[in-house]
C-alpha cells in the first residue's frame, strides 16, 4: 500500500499537462485519453511494475568490489517515509536523465528552479539508461515548490539536490550501492554443442566464450567432449540494491569433466602481476601453445595422410582443418613475433607466428588479419591475430592450423607442455584464500 501522501507513476504515461493537486490518470481520463490504448497500457504496466529501483546499465569496474554508500531516500526495498504536513513526495520513472527537465516542469515547478536543480543533478547521473527520480514538493496555494530532489541511477549512485526556502542549493553525490554475487551454474552436454548445453543451464551469454577459452589448453572442445559431459563455473555478479543485475558478469571458476579427462581451473591476480588462471594447486594453466585456436569450431581434417578434396589425390595433411563461419576469430596460439602476415598463393591469407621457445605456428586461408597484424608485430598469447575465412585453395570458410618445431611439421593435438609458472609463498597461500571463497561459493548451491 502506498503511503499517504506519496505518488507513484510515470510521466511517460501523461497525456496532458497535470493541474497540481489533481493525479495525472485522473487528469488523463478526464481530458478523453484512451488509458486503454496499447502504448498506455504497455506504459502503465511498466510503471506498476518497476515501483522498485530502476537502473541505468554501467559498465563493469575491473573488480567486482562491493562499494558501501549512503542510501538515497528511504532503505532499499521498503517504500518512501510519509510525507511531513503540507508536502506531497512522488516517485518518477524517467527513460533516461534528459528527461528530468520536463518531469520537474510537468510537477509545476517554475522554469528558473528547473534549469538550476538540473543544471546540479545531471552531473551525477548517466546520460542514457532509466532512472529514479523522488521529488518531494511543498504545498504554496494552487501550487508546489520543489524542496527536495533525489535521483538515482540503476546501480544507485545518484545525487540529492536541497532547495532552501531562500531557494540555495544544496548538492549531494551518493556513491554506488552494489554488492557482488558469486552464482553458480552447472550441466551436461547435450548432443548439438556447448553453446546450446550453457544456454540451458542458464550461463549468461557473455560466459560461453571465456569458459572455452581458459579451458582451451586441457581440451579440444570439437574432438574431446562429447554428450555426457560434466561441466560447472561460478561467476561474480553485481547487483543494485533492489537486487538487479548491474554489469557484466566475471568468470571466477570453470571446470569440465570427461570420460579421461578433468581440469578445474580459477582465476585470480598475484600481487603486483597480470589476472591469471591457474588450477586449484597454483599452478599456472598457460601452456606453450593452445591446443584450438578458434573458437566454436570443428574439427573437418585431422593431420596425416588423407585424400586431397581439391587435388584428388592422397597427400599429408601437415595441420588441422578447423571449419567455422567467416570473420570468426583466430587466436595467437602463444605468444611471439609475427614473422609474415600478407596473401601466399594456395594458402591465401597467411600468417607465420615465431614463438619465444623457437617454435613456429601457422594460419591460412584467413578472411582478414587483425587490425595491426604485420611483420614484426608482436602477439601474446590468446590475442586476435585474424579471421576464418576461405582465401587461397580452399572448399570453404575454415582456418589451416600448423605446428612446426625444428623444422617438421607435428599433429598440434600430441603436444604436452607443462605450466610456465607456479604459485609460492605469500602470493600461493592469496590464491588459496580466493580458491577457498569460490569453493563454498559452490559447495554452498545447487546450481
Amino acid at each position: 500500500m502506498t503511503p499517504a501522501g506519496v505518488d507513484v507513476w510515470d510521466p511517460r504515461t501523461w497525456a496532458a499537462d497535470w493541474t497540481p493537486g489533481v493525479p495525472p490518470l485522473a487528469a488523463a481520463r478526464a481530458s478523453g485519453v484512451n488509458l486503454r490504448s496499447p502504448l498506455a497500457g504497455l506504459l502503465t504496466a511498466a510503471a506498476i511494475l518497476t515501483t522498485g529501483a530502476v537502473a541505468a546499465w554501467m559498465s563493469r569496474p575491473a573488480e567486482p568490489t562491493p562499494v558501501a554508500s549512503p542510501a538515497i531516500g528511504s532503505a532499499p526495498g521498503k517504500p518512501p517515509a510519509p510525507a511531513a504536513p503540507g508536502q506531497v513526495r512522488r516517485t518518477l520513472k524517467l527513460s533516461n536523465a534528459a528527461d528530468l527537465a520536463d518531469a520537474l516542469t510537468r510537477s509545476g515547478v517554475p522554469a528558473d528552479v528547473v534549469q538550476q536543480v538540473v543544471a546540479a543533478a545531471l552531473p551525477a547521473l548517466q546520460p542514457t539508461g532509466d532512472i529514479r527520480a523522488v521529488l518531494t514538493l511543498v504545498r504554496d496555494g494552487d501550487s508546489f515548490l520543489l524542496e527536495r530532489l533525489e535521483a538515482s541511477n540503476r546501480d544507485s549512485s545518484g545525487v540529492v539536490v536541497n532547495r532552501a526556502s531562500s531557494g540555495e542549493l544544496t548538492v549531494s553525490r551518493v556513491a554506488a550501492q552494489l554488492d557482488a554475487r558469486i552464482l553458480v551454474k552447472h550441466g551436461t552436454m547435450d548432443d548439438d554443442s556447448f553453446y546450446s548445453s550453457a544456454v540451458a543451464a542458464g550461463v549468461p551469454n557473455s560466459l560461453i566464450p571465456v569458459f572455452a577459452k581458459v579451458l582451451a589448453f586441457d581440451f579440444n572442445f570439437q574432438t574431446e567432449v562429447t554428450a555426457g559431459d560434466a561441466f560447472e563455473l561460478a561467476y561474480a555478479q553485481r547487483v543494485n540494491a533492489a537486487g538487479e543485475e548491474v554489469g557484466a558478469p566475471q568468470l571466477l571458476y570453470a571446470s569440465l569433466t570427461t570420460a579421461t579427462t578433468s581440469a578445474a581451473v580459477y582465476r585470480f591476480t598475484p600481487p603486483g602481476g597480470a589476472e591469471e588462471w591457474f588450477d586449484s594447486s597454483g599452478r599456472s594453466i598457460v601452456r606453450a601453445l593452445m591446443r584450438t585456436p578458434v573458437d566454436g569450431a570443428r574439427v573437418t581434417s585431422k593431420f596425416g595422410m588423407r585424400f586431397h578434396p581439391v587435388l584428388h589425390f592422397k597427400k599429408m595433411h601437415g595441420g588441422i582443418d578447423f571449419a567455422a563461419p567467416t570473420g570468426t576469430p583466430v587466436y595467437a596460439a602463444g605468444g611471439g613475433v609475427i614473422e609474415f602476415a600478407g596473401p601466399r598463393g594456395a594458402a591465401g591469407n597467411f600468417i607465420s607466428l615465431q614463438h619465444d621457445n623457437g617454435w613456429r605456428t601457422t594460419y591460412m586461408h584467413l578472411h582478414r588479419f587483425a587490425p595491426g597484424i604485420g611483420a614484426g608485430t608482436r602477439v601474446a598469447q590468446g590475442q586476435p591475430i585474424g579471421e576464418v575465412g576461405t582465401t587461397g585453395r580452399s572448399t570453404g570458410p575454415h582456418l589451416h592450423y600448423e605446428v612446426i618445431i625444428d623444422g617438421q611439421k607435428v599433429d598440434p593435438l600430441s603436444i604436452e607442455t607443462d605450466a610456465q609458472k607456479v604459485l609460492d609463498g605469500a602470493a600461493l597461500l592469496a590464491f588459496e584464500r580466493v580458491r577457498d571463497q569460490i569453493d563454498v561459493s559452490r559447495a554452498g548451491s545447487s546450481g
